[in-house]
C-alpha cells in the first residue's frame, strides 16, 4: 500500500498484532516495529501478522534490530552493551540481524534498522574495522533481499558517522535519523547533523528531548514540542533535502500517557507538515 509523502506513524513493539491494531486505533496507516520475540517468527505466525497488517490497512515501514542483553541506563553502559560494537557479542548479533532481516522481508518491510553502539572516533581502533565489516556483512545480506539497513542516529557525532558510512560503501545503507537521540546522548545539534549526513536519510523519528546535564547520563526525552529539537525547523530541513518517507513518532514511556503523547503529537505533525 503506497504511503503519502511524509506519512505520519508510530514505533511499537511488544505482541505485533496487539501493536497493529494500536496502530489503526491511532488513524495512522504506518509503523516502525521492534522485531517481535522468535515465536513471531514462525511461517504460521508471520502469516498472521500479514493478515492482521492486510485487515487493519497498515504499512510496516521498518523492523528495528534488538539484542539480547542491551541496556540503555547511562552512557558507560550503553557502550558496553549495545549494538554491534561490543566484541564478545558481535558475532551472534550479526547473525540474529541476518534473522531479522529475513523477518522484515517476510513482512514486506523495506528497511532493517538498527543502533549500532558506540562507533569508535578512532578509524585506526580495530573495533572501527570490525563494525564496518560487520555492517557490510549485514548491508550484503539486506540487499540480496531487497532490503536497505539503516543506522539508528544519536551514539555519534554526524561527522564520525559520516565517515563511517562513507567506509562501509554500500548504496543500501542509509540513516534513520532520530533528532531527540543527538540531544540525549550530547552528540551535537541535529539539525546541523542533516546538513552532512541528510542525503543518506531513509527514516526519520519524531521525539523531542533536551541534552545531558551531567557526564555520563543520557539527557532527558520530552513529549513532541516540550523539547528543544524544534519540530517545524526539523520538518522544514526535511523537506528542503528532499526526504519525502514517513515521520514516525517515538515516545519512550508506556501507558496512558504514552497514547495521549502521541494523540497530540500527530495534531502537532499534520500542522508542521501541511
Amino acid at each position: 500500500m503506497a504511503l503519502r509523502d511524509m506519512a505520519i506513524g508510530v514505533f511499537v513493539h511488544g505482541d505485533p498484532i496487539a501493536a497493529i491494531r494500536k496502530v489503526k486505533s491511532l488513524g495512522l496507516d504506518n509503523c516502525q516495529m521492534l522485531v517481535p520475540g522468535p515465536e513471531w517468527r514462525t511461517p504460521e505466525q508471520v502469516a498472521r501478522i500479514l493478515e492482521e497488517m492486510r485487515s487493519a490497512g497498515v504499512t510496516v515501514t521498518c523492523v528495528f534490530c534488538g539484542f539480547p542483553g542491551e541496556s540503555y541506563a547511562d552512557i558507560p553502559t550503553i557502550r558496553d552493551t549495545v549494538g554491534l560494537v561490543p566484541e564478545a557479542t558481535r558475532a551472534e548479533r550479526v547473525e540474529m540481524a541476518l534473522d531479522h532481516a529475513a523477518f522484515a522481508k517476510a513482512i514486506g518491510a523495506p528497511v532493517l534498522a538498527a543502533h549500532i553502539g558506540f562507533v569508535p572516533d578512532d578509524r585506526a581502533d580495530p573495533a572501527y574495522s570490525a563494525v564496518v565489516d560487520a555492517v557490510r556483512h549485514i548491508c550484503d545480506r539486506c540487499a540480496q533481499l531487497g532490503l536497505k539497513f539503516a543506522l539508528e542516529t544519536g551514539q555519534e557525532r554526524a561527522p564520525v558517522l559520516l565517515a563511517f558510512l562513507k567506509d562501509v560503501d554500500r548504496p543500501n545503507l542509509g540513516v534513520n535519523f532520530d533528532p531527540a537521540n543527538m540531544m540525549l546522548y550530547g552528540s551535537g545539534d541535529p539539525i546541523e547533523a542533516l546538513d552532512l549526513v541528510g542525503p543518506y536519510v531513509i527514516g526519520a523519528h519524531c521525539k523531542d528531548g533536551d541534552y545531558p546535564t551531567q557526564p555520563g547520563t543520557l539527557g532527558t526525552e520530552y513529549p513532541l514540542g516540550q523539547g528543544k529539537v524544534g519540530f517545524p525547523r526539523f520538518i522544514g530541513k526535511l523537506k528542503e533535502l528532499g526526504y519525502r518517507g514517513p515521520l514516525t513518532i517515538e515516545r519512550e514511556i508506556e501507558g496512558e500517557q504514552q497514547t495521549r503523547d502521541i494523540v497530540a503529537a500527530i495534531a502537532m505533525l499534520e500542522q508542521i507538515r501541511g
